[in-house]
C-alpha cells in the first residue's frame, strides 16, 4: 500500500505529539514493507534536496518555511505521488490542502488528531468533518472532536503503542518501589504523590521520578520539606531504557497529572507489571487504561492514594504483563492498516 502522510511541521521542527504520533505510525507501516512517504516543510539542509530518507521513511519537501507555499503546493505534490490513502494531521495550513489533494488523487483521506495541535477554531464544523475519518488516541478526545462537530460514526479510537518484545531486553532496577512519570511542568500535580508518600514515612519505600521540566527544583523543595527528600529520587528525563529498568523494578506506578490525551508512560508501566494508581483528572485519559484492569486503583485525593499504596501491597509483584500486548506495535499498525482497508 502506498501512504501519503501530511504533516506540516514535523518532529524536526519542534517536539509535538502529534507530530510523534504520526510518524512512529509512518515507521511501523514502513517497517511492514509499506511505501510511505511524509509530505512537509523542509527541515534538512539543502534548497537543491528535494526529499530526505530517514530510515525506513522518506519525507518530500512541499515547501521551505512557507504555509501559504505549503497549502498551494501539497494538493498536486499529492496527486503526483498517487497515493492509495492520505493520512494528515489537522493543524493548518495542511487539512484544507490535503483534502484537495485527496480530491484529485481520488483517494479516502484520514485525519490523525491527537489533541494538542494549534487547531485554533479551524478545525470545527465543516473543517472536522472532511475527512473520510478521523483517528484519535482515546476516549477523551474523541468526546472533545465529537464536541467540535465530528461526526462519531467517523471518528475512531487507535491508541498508542508500546515495543512489547521491547521489556526483555531491560532489566529491571532493584532499587525501586514506586515510580511516577511525566514532565514536571503546569499538568505535572506531582504534589498529590508526595503528599501520600507523606502520609506513609514510617513505612518502607522508595519512590523515583521521571520528568524534568521548569517545577522540578519546586518539586524537590516540596520532598524535602516533607522529610521525604532522601527516599525520592528525581531522574530527570531519561531514556526509554532507563525508564523501563524503573518500571520493571516497581511495584506501583502513580498517575497524577491533570493533562493526559493519552497516559503512555501509563501504559509502558503496566506492561513492566506495575499496579496502576490513576488519580482521576477531568482532562486526563490516564483512568481509560485502568477501567477493566484488576491491578489497578482508581483514587481522587492524597489520602486515598496513600490508601491504595497500601492496598497495593496486596497484590503480587511482577516485572511483566502479557495482557497489554494488546497495544503492541504489530496489534496497533494492524489497526490502522484495517481503517484504511475499510476506507478502501
Amino acid at each position: 500500500m502506498r501512504v501519503a502522510f501530511v504533516s506540516f511541521r514535523t518532529t524536526q521542527h519542534g517536539d509535538a505529539s502529534g507530530a510523534r504520533r504520526v510518524e512512529r505510525v509512518a515507521r511501523m507501516l514502513a517497517g511492514r514493507g509499506h511505501e510511505v512517504t511524509v509530505f512537509c516543510d523542509q527541515w534538512w539542509g539543502g534548497e537543491m534536496v528535494q526529499s530526505f530518507v530517514d530510515d525506513p521513511v522518506e519525507y518530500r519537501r512541499v515547501s521551505i518555511g512557507g504555509r501559504w507555499s505549503f497549502r498551494v503546493g501539497l494538493p498536486f505534490a499529492l496527486a503526483g505521488y498517487r497515493p492509495d490513502i492520505v493520512h494528515a494531521r489537522p493543524s493548518p495550513p495542511q487539512l484544507g490542502a490535503a483534502h484537495w489533494g485527496a480530491r484529485l488523487a481520488r483517494v479516502p483521506l484520514v485525519a490523525d488528531w491527537f489533541g494538542d495541535e494549534q487547531t485554533g477554531d479551524g478545525f470545527t464544523g465543516t473543517s472536522i468533518q472532511r475527512p473520510d475519518r478521523l483517528l484519535v488516541p482515546s476516549q477523551l478526545v474523541w468526546t472533545r472532536a465529537c464536541e467540535r462537530g465530528a461526526d462519531g460514526d467517523r471518528t475512531e479510537i487507535v491508541p498508542e503503542a508500546i515495543e512489547f518484545e521491547r521489556l526483555e531486553t531491560v532489566d529491571p532496577d532493584s532499587d525501586v518501589d514506586l515510580v511516577y512519570a511525566h514532565p514536571l511542568d503546569e499538568h505535572a500535580n506531582l504534589g498529590q504523590f508526595l503528599l501520600a508518600l507523606a502520609e506513609l514515612r514510617s513505612r518502607g519505600w522508595h519512590a523515583t521520578v521521571v520528568g524534568d521540566g521548569p517545577r522540578r527544583e519546586e518539586y524537590e523543595q516540596m520532598a524535602r520539606e516533607l522529610q521525604i527528600g532522601d527516599r525520592v529520587d528525581f531522574l530527570g528525563a531519561c531514556d526509554r531504557g532507563r525508564r523501563l529498568a524503573a518500571y520493571r523494578g516497581a511495584h506501583v506506578f502513580v498517575q497524577t497529572a491533570t493533562r493526559e490525551l493519552f497516559a503512555t508512560e501509563l501504559l509502558w508501566a503496566l506492561a513492566c507489571g506495575c499496579v496502576g494508581i490513576v488519580e482521576y483528572q477531568a482532562g486526563s485519559s490516564a483512568h481509560e487504561l485502568v477501567e477493566n484492569y484488576p491491578r489497578s486503583f482508581r483514587v481522587t485525593s492524597p489520602a486515598e492514594l496513600a490508601d491504595a499504596i497500601v492496598d497495593a501491597g496486596d497484590l503480587e509483584k511482577m516485572d511483566r504483563e502479557a495482557s497489554w500486548q494488546s497495544h503492541d506495535t504489530d496489534t496497533v499498525v494492524e489497526q490502522y492498516l484495517d481503517v484504511y482497508r475499510k476506507l478502501l
